[in-house]
């Protein structure tokens, strides 16, 4: 009876190794475990068993039955599993799926590429890993110059031996190596528009972050002159704030351009009355520029005697927050849906 017993447990686990459906997973329990089944008529047949034989046999039968009882289970289990993660109710309501929302910076981004492409101006994208020859040497930044502070630039280290031809690498802290950039793959005359993402080592705040956006513009020809710039922001004022939107240059100190000046707009939600968003200057403070820099101009391989150009940037964080009044720029990189949904 013991040979018999293990010779059922073998046949037992092999065909229930083979189910496949609950049909057949219950036709093999009623086959050895049913009230005719054979294991069954095995388990009763030990009870006529002398008291030695029914002490040793009795215990392996009982064994026998429960770990059968426990691969029943667990096949059952498997089956009922698979059928749940297979069976499609397509009775049933669907789950309707949450649209998509463009990011603030994203759509004022298209929104300027769009006007400045109406004005012939190209769309670029350049490295945001950048050497220190594009970020500063070429834009007329000396090495003694802050902007090349340790604490304001996050320098990248670099296994390449020999180093670059560009000297150090780092995190571009500004989109103006795209000036250079453009200039010696087209030549002149230009007008080029990049937009781009900058790093800074930055301590954060409502007002601060150490990663952001700008766009950066430039035009060169022969014969450009401040008029040509004025003219062009004006115009991308009008466009972005409304047509009856001024602009306002005053002056300020940049190496890559000369002279160079900080562009206001009127405020578009006072109309330059004082308001809180413009604190009560009737300006908004949006954009650098100037005219471009003969030292950058050779830079970038063209004689500054034959061409002039000018340049702008605006700070695409800073505008978006003016724009749609938000009060804090951590917003942007912080992955909130609910700030998101907004847009």
């Amino acid at each position: 009876m013991e040979e018999k017993l293990k010779e059922l447990k073998q046949q037992i686990l092999a065909g229930l190794g083979k189910v496949n459906s609950a049909d057949a997973r219950r036709g093999l329990e009623i086959k050895y475990l049913g009230r005719k089944g054979e294991l069954t008529k095995i388990l009763r047949a030990v009870a006529d068993l002398s008291a030695t034989e029914k002490k040793t046999l009795g215990k392996l039968a009982n064994d026998i039955k429960k770990e059968i009882q426990e691969k029943f289970a667990e096949v059952k289990a498997a089956l009922e599993k698979g059928a749940k993660e297979s069976f499609v109710d397509a009775t049933l309501p669907g789950i309707r799926a949450e649209a998509g929302h463009r990011h603030p910076i994203t759509i004022l981004q298209n929104e300027i590429e769009d006007l400045f492409a109406a004005m012939g101006f190209m769309v670029l994208e350049g490295p945001e890993l950048e050497s220190d020859f594009y970020n500063f040497t070429a834009l007329n930044i000396p090495p003694d110059h802050p902007a090349r502070d340790m604490q304001d630039t996050f320098y990248v280290e670099t296994p390449l031996n020999p180093p670059l031809s560009g000297g150090s690498l780092l995190m571009r802290t500004q989109t103006s190596p795209m000036q250079i950039r453009a200039m010696q793959k087209y030549g002149a005359p230009l007008r080029v528009v990049a937009p781009g993402r900058c790093f800074r080592s930055e301590a954060t705040d409502v007002r601060h972050e150490h990663t952001f956006y700008q766009l950066e513009g430039l035009m060169i020809d022969r014969g450009i002159n401040f008029s040509h710039l004025k003219a062009v922001l004006e115009e991308s004022g009008k466009k972005l704030f409304g047509p009856e939107t001024k602009l306002r240059l005053r002056p300020k100190y940049y190496p890559f351009v000369e002279p160079g000046a900080n562009g206001e707009y009127s405020c578009f939600l006072c109309a330059g009355r004082g308001c809180r968003l413009c604190k009560n200057t009737g300006w908004l403070e949006v954009l650098g520029c100037g005219l471009v820099h003969p030292n950058v101009l050779r830079a970038g391989g063209l004689d500054p005697k034959k061409y002039q150009g000018f340049a702008f940037g605006y700070g695409l964080d800073r505008l978006a927050m003016l724009k749609y009044a938000i009060n804090d720029i951590r917003l942007f990189h912080s992955g909130d849906l609910r700030f998101l949904k907004q847009f």
